[in-house]
């Protein structure tokens, strides 16, 4: 299997790369939280809007829900310290902050049947430091990330910031995810590190066989340890969207605002489909195009991560010591043959082993903001003088790998819930044509040995998908915020025009090369955003930073 996790082989979430793996679509402030970390160990005025969150919903805030699920819009949510929800060694130590209180929301596992089986949602808060308007719900993307660690991550950033003076900040793990249950688990730590050393590069009726034969092992890995086709066929977005209006009613507000980051906008847009009358406000950054296939989707987001890559190659040609040389134009084919020799024989890291893919890994997590590019150099580097640790850092951070070897299950959530949210693609023709055209998008991530048209895990799903592309009905929904990054590799600039028209939303562009920038310290962004966050207030049309 092409995907170093077992994954979808296509990114259509906004987080896959060379339909063969993904990046957690989180923002740069979080990601950089984590590479700190990572690198040190290796080189050594509402006021009439104001709500009560006491944690208690009231009748009236059911909207238009069955009254069959008023028993989970009426909770009461039990706030205590949040040591105990922590799944990861730093989310121990940012959890540990006591301007930080947890709890758990009880959901339907499955909305068709709201007296069975329920589903637990981690939900971490910061209160607001003055005049509050109500809640501010946040999602990093994904799928699969932690919107509990997204909120210490922005916390720093916004200590003197208005938004979180009127707003309390709250994020939440999507079911599957973190620390909510059930949890959506594929693989075992040392199942990991076979799955990284694994490299799928054989176009021949063998090669494609085996492959196939361990997407179809990973689908049914999935299936036994998350808890069976029961579990994975209620892990979609269509199922997140109602979670987060019942979050909404037990956190006590009347009306939802919300940023969401990357597949974080997916959530945004299904929610806003399913309950425009709910919406206060809605920023979307990072936007994913409702519309798209998941193939097209794809394949643009491997030419965002060649347009990110030939950036990052322009940049460094200008600096002494470039490992990719001062002619930018050579920029590939030079990563290429610093990389493709690690398929035949990867690289000794201690006890460890710096496999191609790790090294195609590391060097995407680290384009997705600038201020990675230092790290990207040094670690590409290292690789040409036969060190791989930096690559491999990177890579860590990608695949939520710790220091002491236990994996997160960022990435085993992608995968299941991609596959609710995806086309199911089972036709090998097609699957030849998408690895085709992605290759031609991003010939820096082509491996050489030709097309691989074997079938993704997501083929072997268990359960159908229950999304597919459409154009969004919005109805009554008010103006909404959509923010897009001229250079965004991960989630392609046009992506944000096409949702913007569909939400008949504002569009603020920004220009750069990162991806998702909202309240990450860019002082012209975030004066908009918290503009329309407190005071409901659109910026002009054609609005650039």
């Amino acid at each position: 299997m092409r995907h170093p996790t077992g994954g979808p082989v296509r990114a259509a979430t906004g987080c896959g790369v060379g339909g063969r793996w993904h990046a957690d679509c989180v923002s740069p402030r979080t990601r950089s939280t984590a590479l700190a970390v990572a690198l040190l160990a290796v080189a050594a005025a509402l006021a009439a809007c104001s709500q009560s969150t006491s944690g208690s919903a009231s009748p009236d805030l059911t909207g238009s829900a069955s009254p069959a699920l008023e028993k989970f819009y009426d909770q009461q949510l039990s706030w205590g310290p949040c040591e105990s929800y922590a799944t990861t060694d730093d989310d121990r130590k940012a959890y540990a902050d006591a301007k930080f209180d947890c709890a758990r929301l009880e959901v339907p596992l499955d909305y068709a049947e709201p007296d069975g089986p329920t589903a637990k949602i981690g939900v971490l808060r910061q209160k607001a430091s003055g005049q509050k308007i109500g809640s501010l719900l946040v999602n990093p993307g994904g799928p699969g990330a932690s919107g509990m660690s997204l909120v210490p991550s922005l916390s720093g950033g916004l200590t003197h910031s208005p938004v979180t003076q009127r707003f309390d900040l709250v994020g939440f793990d999507p079911r599957g995810v973190g620390s909510s249950t059930p949890t959506i688990d594929c693989l075992t730590d040392a199942d990991w590190a076979v799955q990284r050393s694994t490299v799928y590069v054989d176009p021949s009726p063998a090669g494609v066989a085996k492959e196939e034969a361990d997407n179809k092992q990973y689908a049914q890995r999935c299936t036994q340890r998350s808890g069976g086709a029961d579990v994975l066929e209620n892990m979609g977005t269509r199922d997140v969207a109602k979670d987060l209006d019942i979050l909404r009613a037990a956190l006590g507000d009347q009306k939802l605002t919300y940023v969401g980051y990357s597949y974080g906008t997916r959530i945004g847009t299904q929610y806003a489909e399913d309950f425009p009358q709910n919406v206060r406000a809605l920023v979307l950054d990072g936007a994913l195009d409702p519309t798209e296939s998941t193939v097209d989707r794809t394949v643009k987001q491997n030419a965002g991560f060649q347009q990110a890559f030939d950036a990052y190659a322009a940049d460094c040609a200008k600096k002494p010591n470039c490992p990719l040389g001062t002619d930018p134009s050579q920029a590939t084919a030079r990563f290429q043959a610093l990389t493709r020799p690690l398929i035949d024989k990867p690289l000794a890291v201690g006890n460890r082993t710096l496999s191609y893919t790790d090294a195609q890994i590391g060097t995407i997590q680290a384009l997705y903001a600038q201020d990675f590019w230092p790290y990207l150099s040094q670690g590409i580097s290292g690789l040409a003088a036969g060190d791989g640790r930096l690559l491999l850092a990177l890579a860590d951070i990608y695949y939520g790998r710790s220091q002491s070897g236990v994996y997160s299950n960022t990435n085993e959530a992608f995968t299941a819930i991609s596959c609710e949210d995806e086309q199911r693609i089972t036709d090998r023709a097609v699957i030849a044509d998408e690895d085709r055209r992605g290759n031609a998008a991003a010939p820096f991530l082509d491996d050489g040995r030709g097309v691989v048209a074997a079938l993704d895990p997501c083929a072997f799903w268990p359960v159908p998908p229950t999304s597919q592309p459409h154009v969004p009905q919005v109805h009554g929904l008010p103006p909404t915020l959509v923010i897009s990054t001229t250079g965004d590799p991960a989630t392609p600039y046009q992506a944000g025009v096409d949702l913007a028209k569909a939400l008949k939303g504002s569009l603020l562009t920004f220009q750069g090369t990162q991806h998702t920038v909202a309240l990450q310290g860019k002082a012209c962004v975030d004066d908009i955003v918290g503009s329309y966050l407190i005071d409901l207030k659109l910026p002009a049309e054609g609005a650039k930073c």
